[in-house]
């Protein structure tokens, strides 16, 4: 089905319908953070697409079957997330047309040049093979407890920490984009200044300098403990040392990270903690892939938001 049966119809979500699409994630147990929703609409409410019945043909009468979210970033990446048809509405090839509505709209906001990626569950991946993403890797979601007690690693020598609201944005904002491989300034700006949120910036002294960033991590309170991410670092010893410190901020929580596959050192970073592989999303992409950075990802910054 290519289209449409009639009283079905895309467009903008309001903010209420926004809500209830995150509610809708947390039915499918991924646990967005407390302040997901306010972030990524403030940085574009447009990027929120809804599926709506108009029973008995009537506007005032419609309610959401499904939606998803389409955030661009400058035009020159793009990503896809939170894609959920209601379970009632599942099956009919209603999700398909609203699947591929979105990435054509995502496709008219972004450059000829631009890629789009997504995590995808499993089982729909090749579902979104067929639509033109092809597989990167997995990424793997470790959950376990935060210690009872804070517990400090002993971070690489001449590094040390500071807070992330200590850090100027220009200064994190270049380190982010050498990783993430787009800028992604305003989003990352609410990303780790939202409600409850706590960050540590890694400095390497410089005796030539003020000192280098080297890494940086988040913590976000979500609705069951708290999840890490982003976690980006030049090795593995400096991921360490900020995952603890971030730690310290909710001993004895349930935390959570989703580290990419093939950073073998990530995920030793993980299973050192005692935590054990919870779920797990395909990375995909399309158009041409960026230049793989995953390296340096202990933690990525969200299944839903890139």
């Amino acid at each position: 089905m290519n289209t449409l049966p009639a009283g079905y119809h895309i467009a903008a979500m309001t903010y209420k319908e926004a809500e209830q699409l995150m509610d809708w994630a947390v039915s499918e147990g991924w646990n967005p953070g407390y302040a997901d929703l306010e972030v990524a609409w403030g940085y574009d409410p447009t990027a929120f697409i809804a599926l709506r019945f108009h029973a008995e043909g009537r506007v005032e009468a419609s309610e959401l079957v499904g939606g998803g979210v389409i955030l661009s970033y400058g035009g020159r990446a793009g990503f896809m997330g939170l894609f959920i048809m209601r379970p009632d509405y599942r099956g009919r090839g209603l999700g398909r047309v609203l699947w591929y509505e979105r990435l054509h709209r995502l496709r008219s906001r972004l450059q000829p040049t631009a890629w789009i990626g997504m995590d995808g569950v499993f089982a729909m991946a090749p579902f979104y093979a067929a639509g033109g993403f092809h597989y990167l890797y997995r990424d793997l979601r470790y959950q376990g407890l935060a210690p009872a007690e804070a517990v400090k690693a002993q971070p690489p020598p001449g590094v040390s920490l500071i807070s992330l609201r200590d850090l100027p944005f220009d200064q994190l904002q270049r380190y982010d984009l050498g990783v993430f491989g787009v800028p992604r300034g305003d989003f990352l700006r609410r990303w780790v200044a939202a409600s409850g949120v706590m960050g540590y910036a890694a400095i390497r002294s410089s005796t030539q300098s003020e000192g280098v960033l080297v890494g940086y991590g988040v913590l976000r309170p979500c609705r069951v403990g708290y999840k890490l991410g982003p976690v980006f670092a030049d090795d593995a010893d400096t991921a360490r040392t900020v995952v603890y410190a971030l730690m310290s901020g909710c001993p004895g929580a349930q935390v959570q990270i989703d580290v990419p596959e093939p950073n073998t050192m990530a995920v030793e970073l993980a299973t050192v903690l005692g935590w054990t592989e919870s779920f797990g999303c395909a990375r995909m992409v399309h158009g041409e892939a960026p230049p793989d950075t995953y390296a340096k990802v202990f933690g990525v910054t969200s299944f839903e938001f890139g």
